[in-house]
């Protein structure tokens, strides 16, 4: 089957000489960078997806659900912090839990002190750096050969054997520990999301129902604009039933009750609840590594290498904003929108984890009310998109205004004490609402990058786009954390939140225009691809 473009309005009959020239003469001057270099994992070759293929990925995302990694590993560091702390009030040796204690908490660091919600907030600021360096250092080359397969496979060990080491953090005094497990942990997770995000339009496209969309499409069978409508369907199917992380968020926390209940009094049962939750994902990931097809890319250039290609393919990637004008306006939006709603959720978590006094047994209940929520959502977000035909970046939109109420609803705790997560009620309402709204956000964002990426350059687009998400990650926390050390208040890095929130939200809404984007995508990706192949003919003339 032909992995080119049908003109652009193709006709059954349509006489065509020349297959560059179809290319060439139906597209705009965006298919026509000069003087780069970019790899393209398009192959026609490239295996149809399997059924037992595509349920080991969708099982890898089930066991690959943040529970332990991205919720327990932090409330037990903070939980750590905290007993190892004291009341800056009330000077070194108090309690930070003694009746007369101020409400804050404070720990030694770097010859002085820092809140224990600083610490975690710059243990975020300093992860989501060391994963900037990982995405711009190694991203790009996952594009060759099966390089991306091994360094997926390489990333996840990591991240499970933090997992494991957790069992080893059972005293006050093992919080420095306890940090550096929740980072690397922390770390190695972002990566696995990024990198194993990165295969999903290959999926996507190389699934039966996308390629017979694509060969009716290029026999002229369907118009472009049935084409794109079907293929982005397609891609939400894929991506919202991939929503098994969150079935897998579900079942998790439903398994890890058979050991907080019973063994609530054992000193031990959160480090155990970390390392069974671990076992699950190493139970349900093995698989994608099994039944995985190989879809290599091209081999290294002669002279190139994996650790510094990855760089090099950015700069030129950077360079294309011109003619990939509305991919690289909602890459800038979403690294702002990212960063807001990241923060967001680790300030949030910083307050519900004070709330409920580190409790694992309460977080969980609080876990389930968002994981039922959002599987039940994002089932349904999918199905009335597929009713009405509603576009990717309507879908988003509406996930996208919940966003923005969240850190909205929490400068309200500025001001008074009744509301603004200062209650109970507000964190069962809190995970209720990301539920409902924000896992389906996640899969339209996601959505949204696939059908703005040039097809074949997935792992360099995908690489930008968890820049994205990671690298603005690391400016929230270092603000967020020096507003709390100067007033003392979690709640004041609120309003600086919803700030980000707003603009980056404004941004996607109206400057963005998936469709065109989508064209130019494809466009660009074919002129880079003809350009090569013309540059391998006059190199074997030579």
């Amino acid at each position: 089957m032909s992995r080119l473009p049908a003109p652009e309005n193709p006709k059954p009959d349509a006489a065509i000489t020349s297959v560059d020239e179809a290319v060439l003469d139906s597209k705009s001057d965006a298919s026509r960078p000069i003087g780069v270099h970019f790899v393209s994992t398009i192959s026609k070759d490239e295996p149809v997806v399997t059924r037992r293929e595509l349920w080991s990925y969708y099982l890898y995302y089930n066991g690959d659900n943040g529970v332990g990694p991205n919720g327990y590993s932090m409330t037990l560091f903070q939980s750590l912090a905290y007993a190892a702390g004291y009341d800056p009030v009330n000077g070194p040796g108090s309690s930070c839990n003694a009746d007369d204690a101020s409400g804050r908490c404070v720990v030694p660091w770097a010859g002085g002190t820092k809140s224990v919600s600083s610490a975690v907030l710059v243990a975020n600021g300093v992860s989501f750096a060391v994963m900037t360096l990982i995405f711009t250092t190694i991203g790009s080359a996952a594009d060759y050969g099966t390089f991306g397969r091994w360094l997926l496979l390489a990333i996840t060990v990591v991240c499970w054997a933090a997992q494991y080491a957790s069992m080893s953090l059972t005293e006050p005094s093992r919080w420095g520990i306890a940090m550096f497990l929740y980072m690397l942990g922390f770390i190695s997770y972002g990566a696995t999301l990024v990198f194993y995000a990165a295969l999903f339009p290959r999926l996507a496209r190389n699934t039966a129902h996308a390629r017979e969309l694509r060969e009716k499409y290029d026999a002229g069978e369907i118009s472009q604009e049935q084409y794109e409508q079907e293929e982005s369907l397609e891609k939400n199917r894929i991506s919202n039933i991939s929503t098994h992380s969150n079935i897998g968020y579900i079942v998790t926390l439903c398994l890890n009750l058979s050991l907080l209940l019973p063994l609530a009094s054992d000193a031990k049962v959160n480090n155990y609840v970390i390392v069974f939750t671990n076992s699950y994902w190493v139970l349900t990931g093995i698989w994608w590594f099994i039944y995985q097809q190989p879809r290599p890319g091209p081999p290294l250039p002669k002279g190139e290498h994996y650790f510094t290609v990855g760089w090099k393919q950015i700069w030129h990637a950077l360079k294309q904003y011109r003619k990939l004008p509305y991919t690289f306006i909602y890459l800038f939006a979403f690294f702002l929108l990212a960063d807001g709603l990241n923060t967001t959720g680790t300030l949030v978590s910083i307050c519900q984890n004070d709330k409920f006094e580190f409790s694992f047994l309460y977080n969980t209940y609080l876990g389930l009310s968002q994981a039922i929520t959002s599987t039940a959502a994002t089932l349904g977000f999918w199905y009335i998109q597929k009713y009405w035909k509603i576009s990717t970046k309507k879908m988003f939109v509406v996930t996208n205004v919940v966003t923005m109420l969240i850190p909205l609803w929490g400068m309200i705790g500025i001001w008074t004490d009744k509301l603004g997560f200062h209650n109970v009620w507000e964190f069962w309402a809190y995970n209720v609402l990301f539920g409902l709204f924000q896992a389906p956000y996640y899969a339209f964002s996601q959505t949204m990058m696939a059908e703005l990426t040039p097809p074949g350059f997935d792992n360099m687009f995908f690489g930008l786009f968890g820049l994205s998400n990671r690298a603005s990650s690391m400016i929230g926390p270092n603000v967020i954390q020096a507003i709390i050390d100067k007033s003392g208040s979690n709640w004041d890095g609120f309003p600086f939140l919803f700030a980000l929130c707003v603009c980056a939200s404004a941004v996607i809404w109206f400057a963005v225009d998936v469709e065109k984007g989508r064209r130019d995508a494809v466009a660009w990706a074919e002129g880079v691809r003809i350009e090569q192949a013309a540059e391998g003919e006059t190199s074997k003339e030579l």
